[in-house]
């Protein structure tokens, strides 16, 4: 416990060193948050100091393995990492699919060669990867997907269609789930790793309730997959067909990533922001509302203990394979309260759609946003039939 307090004193020296003030301050826009990548452009001087700082000491991905490009802290050092960036409002300083989903996939399943090459890069923010999953006719029963890549010697070709393929029009890289082998439906799959530049790949955005979206549909058209990227660096992750033991694990870091939604302890409450907010518009909260921002409140920080109670568990090795679909769950239920409250709270002028005041209304826009919360990463439905077979043990219908 003394290494640990010695530990968060020299983090806390560290932080107040190096994150510069502007990347304490809350994330008003798409361009405060640094995804890296090829193409990627600092919104500021502070954006970068903040990136080539967590870089040198291994902090974009501080639980990760030095060789790697992370820190190699112990879980517990992790924990007081993140308590630290969180009492002074510290923006992550990379955000990336590649440290949230694929990189953990990599670590748990890549070769040697592949951890080196692709973690390094992405702990860097050099290489920006978008995910392949879902397709218009395999979202839940995400096994029947249908795109298919025909085994060419040393290489395949490609073809089919991705769709809600998060920032697919910015990715660099795709991780890439495509049947190799239609005998066999949970023995056929492949996990490939292939350049989104690459001949024959295709976007087109789409655009949500909300006005906006990260979403794609992705197309592959006679795309040219090699099987190897050099010694040692596969095109695919695991093995050959045996891609969906890769894609299932990767799916609990994914919906671990969505239920962050719900906010951790410091972010989680909401009441006296929307408190304040209203004071500032000359408003009074009625008494129902205040008991309805209070229960969310109670909520929110009992979901972050919740979570903690989680990461507790993965340590000593007692984690339940099934806990991150509760995460999800919980997570996003409880992110569409929030916005619901945050509407409430705003009344008419929440429903405003473009004014400066409103950042362009924002409050509306994120409100219908959270609306797929609870479809994407798996919807709650399947969510709640994970948690009723696989936790609570109830019998099938």
């Amino acid at each position: 416990m003394a290494d640990l307090e010695t530990f968060r004193a020299e983090t806390r020296a560290w932080l107040e060193a190096n994150c510069p003030p502007e990347m304490r301050e809350p994330v008003r826009d798409e361009d405060d948050i640094y995804w890296g990548g090829r193409r990627a452009r600092f919104k500021n001087a502070a954006q970068q100091a903040w990136l080539e700082a967590a870089i040198a000491k291994g902090y974009t991905v501080p639980s990760w393995p030095k060789e790697y490009g992370g820190a190699g802290l112990s879980p517990a050092e992790a924990k007081v990492l993140r308590e630290e960036m969180a009492r002074i409002n510290a923006r992550p300083p990379l955000s990336s699919f590649g440290i949230w989903m694929l990189g953990p996939a990599l670590l748990h399943f890549g070769t040697e060669g592949q951890k080196r090459r692709f973690l390094n890069e992405i702990a860097r923010g050099e290489i920006r990867w978008c995910q392949g999953y879902s397709e218009p006719g395999s979202g839940s029963d995400l096994v029947s997907l249908q795109t298919f890549g025909e085994d060419k010697g040393d290489h395949w070709v490609v073809n089919g269609q991705k769709i809600w393929t998060s920032y697919a029009d910015q990715a660099d890289w795709i991780f890439c789930l495509v049947r190799t082998d239609k005998t066999n439906k949970y023995q056929g799959i492949t996990f490939m790793l292939f350049d989104m530049a690459s001949e024959g790949v295709t976007t087109k955005p789409i655009k949500l309730i909300s006005g906006s979206s990260p979403f794609c549909e992705t197309f592959f058209d006679n795309v040219k997959v090699p099987k190897s990227y050099g010694e040692d660096v596969p095109a695919y992750v695991g093995e050959i067909n045996r891609g969906w033991d890769v894609a299932k694990y990767l799916l609990g870091h994914e919906r671990e990533m969505i239920s962050g939604a719900g906010g951790s302890e410091r972010a989680a409450a909401i009441g006296a922001a929307m408190k304040r907010l209203a004071a500032k518009n000359g408003d009074e909260i009625d008494p129902v509302l205040r008991a309805e921002l209070a229960m969310f409140d109670v909520d929110a920080l009992a979901y972050a203990a919740m979570g903690e109670k989680f990461l507790d568990e993965i340590k000593v090795g007692k984690a339940h394979p099934a806990q991150p679909n509760m995460m999800k769950y919980v997570g996003t239920e409880l992110n569409k309260r929030r916005h619901e409250l945050m509407m409430a709270v705003g009344g008419s002028r929440s429903l405003e759609w473009e004014s400066e005041e409103t950042g362009g209304g924002k409050p509306a826009r994120n409100w219908l946003r959270t609306k797929a919360n609870s479809i994407e990463g798996g919807t709650s439905e399947i969510m709640l039939n994970v948690i009723s077979k696989r936790i609570l043990n109830l019998p099938g219908a």
